[in-house]
């Protein structure tokens, strides 16, 4: 009876709602895990005398544990050779434990660092092999598939701002629970969904070469493709998690707290969110017309000259203004990951996908805690000037992706 029910759950999955769909609400789920703390910021400040910095070591210990998972899956070949959905759904279920505890038994930064250690370690097995199921289900469309995964995962890191903005009398402790019960709702999705008959063939593939498979995938940065995607997505992610990280800070510090009356710093975090989901599902369309290349280095460049414009005018711009270039630099900052993970996708074979998304994961999330360290620690000092530091990620990608837009260019001058 159990197996027909979960059938019939497995097939309205399928046939009903897309597995497209039914990954990307995982991801929403399991991603909420991500800043679950930042949505909690304002109550663990008060609880643990906490600073600005303080709470970027939270997220940097996050990015930490994310670092470390991604690259033992990726050079042990674990990425690709189990069952994506396996990993997934122990992934989601162990995070949602460790942020439980996170809540509930830490007692301090150190402590709540170990604890949010821990929840990105389990992130690594959540975000990379959601981008492994989405290739997988849906080959024929990987940049609007992935942009719409992204979307989720941009909507999920924002969750926590929408709980605090929905519970606002909530002890802090409730905010991060609620999360660890959204990542619970991810991993039953996708035990019930699986990983698609296209998974097979991949994963034996990966298992009769898991010898090689460590030096195919520090092979894979040597193809001029692969690897020019991959310093794009480098350059895209100092600026994105640092952003994300400082967006309610820079809220609460411009004008826009007071001007703007939309569920306090934590609603406009969310909305602010909520835009980069919007800007993740137009990039995706847009790719089907203009190619991922041109999604992803507009949508960077449009994100750097956002960060250049906020520096020179967060002091004299109007709140409406402000608040424009607020959403803008929200919907661009993260339009171009899906593209570039598309394109790093399609630069590498078949059978090593899982493994370098994987590394290419960690390496871009270790210039995340870079950032976010440099960034927090200067917020303190000189406040919205810190958004300087943002600028370098935009243009060391589009310097790094360049090699690929003056062959897209050359190619298509030959042509006409």
């Amino acid at each position: 009876m159990a197996m027909a029910e979960s059938s019939g759950v497995r097939r309205l999955l399928v046939d009903r709602i897309g597995p497209v769909t039914a990954i990307s609400l995982a991801q929403l789920f399991g991603t909420s895990l991500w800043f679950s703390a930042n949505g909690a910021a304002a109550g663990i400040t008060r609880a643990w005398h906490a600073s600005a910095t303080d709470i970027g070591w939270l997220t940097s210990a996050v990015q930490a544990g994310f670092i470390l998972g991604t690259l033992t899956m990726s050079l042990s070949g674990v990425a690709d050779r189990f069952r994506a959905s396996s990993i997934f759904v122990w992934s989601a279920i162990l995070g949602a434990v460790f942020n439980a505890m996170f809540a509930l038994l830490a007692t301090g930064v150190l402590s709540g660092a170990m604890c949010r250690f821990l929840v990105g370690v389990c992130l690594a097995g959540i975000y990379p092999m959601g981008m492994k199921l989405i290739v997988n289900w849906a080959p024929e469309k990987t940049g609007t598939a992935l942009a719409q995964l992204v979307a989720m995962l941009t909507l999920g890191s924002g969750l926590p701002h929408a709980l605090k903005v929905v519970g606002a009398d909530w002890p802090w402790q409730a905010i991060i629970v609620a999360s660890s019960a959204l990542a619970l709702l991810a991993s039953v999705l996708i035990a019930i969904l699986g990983d698609g008959s296209r998974m097979a063939n991949a994963r034996r593939r990966a298992a009769g070469s898991a010898a090689a498979s460590s030096p195919g995938i520090l092979d894979a940065l040597k193809r001029p493709d692969f690897r020019c995607a991959a310093l794009g997505y480098f350059g895209h992610m100092w600026e994105l998690y640092a952003f994300w990280t400082l967006v309610p800070l820079y809220i609460a510090r411009s004008s826009l707290a007071q001007g703007v009356h939309a569920g306090g710093v934590s609603g406009l975090s969310f909305f602010v969110f909520a835009a980069g989901a919007v800007g993740c599902l137009a990039g995706g369309m847009l790719s089907r017309r203009i190619g991922s290349a041109a999604v992803a280095a507009g949508a960077l460049a449009i994100s750097g000259t956002c960060c250049v414009l906020f520096a020179l005018l967060w002091r004299d711009a109007s709140v409406p203004l402000l608040l424009v270039l607020m959403l803008v630099w929200g919907a661009t900052v993260v339009a171009d990951s899906p593209q570039f993970s598309a394109l790093s996708a399609k630069a590498c074979p078949p059978e090593l996908v899982g493994s370098a998304l994987a590394i290419q994961n960690s390496i871009g999330f270790a210039i995340t805690v870079v950032s976010i360290s440099a960034a927090t620690a200067l917020f303190e000092k000189i406040g919205l000037d810190s958004s300087w530091l943002l600028v370098i990620g935009p243009i060391a990608g589009l310097l790094g992706f360049a090699p690929v837009l003056r062959r897209r260019a050359s190619g298509q001058a030959s042509s006409s």
